[in-house]
């Protein structure tokens, strides 16, 4: 039996980010398309986790990636409109409850670009 993995999110002015919380994974694979992503992953204990998210707006699919840690899978994906606000992570206005705002990693980012260049650099270079 496969189950969604728990996913915190934030926005910012050119990407957006997505975090799946699965420690200890293998198999890992997201596929970015226009609007939507797809995850899925097993953990150490051989627990599947699917997600696939039908996104708020497009973004560019070619311009966005993962990144592995040993507690998750962050994914950057860079918004097809920089500098417009995503009010949510969903196409749909529900919240799934696997799915919730990264409040540690959200703020206001009015004119905060050079820290998020910063910050996506940082992690192309792990």
């Amino acid at each position: 039996p496969r189950q969604p993995a728990r996913t915190l999110w934030y926005d910012r002015p050119r990407y957006v980010h997505l975090e799946f919380c699965v420690e200890d994974s293998a198999g890992v694979e997201v596929v970015f398309e226009n609007q939507r992503v797809v995850f899925s992953c097993r953990n150490a204990d051989g627990v599947e986790f699917y997600n696939e998210i039908d996104l708020y707006a497009r973004i560019n699919s070619k311009d966005s990636r993962e990144k592995r840690s040993d507690r998750s899978i962050t994914c950057f994906m860079r918004k097809w409109k920089e500098k417009v606000a995503w009010p949510r992570i969903t196409k749909e206005n529900i919240k799934p409850a696997w799915l919730s705002v990264d409040f540690d990693n959200w703020r206001d980012w009015e004119g905060d670009e050079e820290a998020e260049r910063a910050m996506v650099e940082q992690y192309a270079e792990v």
